[in-house]
């Protein structure tokens, strides 16, 4: 059999090479499934946690190239400890200086994968005015189709351990609080 090729045929057989090749895809923090949390050790005792309400972003993904950005953007004021007198101490310049630099932003560039799950996002975290490197770990990572939403959702858990005193959080260390902060980032993002 001697196939033939028509104009129409190589339309076709095009637009299916460019289907087959995966292209990235776009994703927005649903902020409902989004949050930052830190944990720091008092007086190395108890944790103490708190929590960012506020965050948004995006994520541009693709697995299949093994390839990503995120950007993610922490609104400060939001802290939330259940503590009120807590919270406006880390809203103050001797922590998190809302008034002055309101937004904490991390920006991942390189993603390290298994298979096509995200194992780790290495990017920089800009806090204070001062960006640093930092690598955030997944602890898990998983993408669905979401029955409520009606969108394929990528998210997970990842975390990393920061010296707060590098960018310029230096308050009580010399009094016996612990300089190393554990972020832990739980984000759940929608694709567009």
């Amino acid at each position: 059999m001697k196939l033939r090729s028509t104009p129409g045929t190589l339309v076709l057989l095009s637009g299916l090479a460019g289907a087959a090749q995966a292209a990235p895809a776009h994703y927005v923090v649903e902020p409902k499934h989004t949050f930052t949390t830190f944990e720091v050790r008092h007086f190395n005792t108890s944790t103490v946690r708190a929590r960012f309400e506020r965050t948004d972003g995006s994520i541009v993904l693709d697995r299949e190239a093994r390839t990503g950005r995120a950007e993610i953007v922490i609104d400060t004021a939001s802290v939330s400890s259940g503590i009120a007198d807590f919270d406006k101490h880390l809203k103050t310049a001797d922590f998190l200086d809302s008034a002055r630099v309101p937004k904490a932003r991390f920006v991942g560039t390189q993603f390290s994968f298994d298979g096509d799950k995200v194992t780790a996002v290495t990017g920089d975290l800009t806090l204070l005015d001062k960006t640093l490197p930092v690598t955030l770990k997944a602890t898990n990572f998983n993408c669905y189709d979401s029955p409520v939403l009606k969108a394929h959702v990528c998210g997970g858990d990842f975390e990393a351990v920061i010296e707060r005193s590098r960018w310029g959080m230096s308050w009580g260390v010399d009094k016996g609080i612990p300089d190393d902060v554990r972020l832990l980032i739980q984000i759940e993002a929608v694709r567009k």
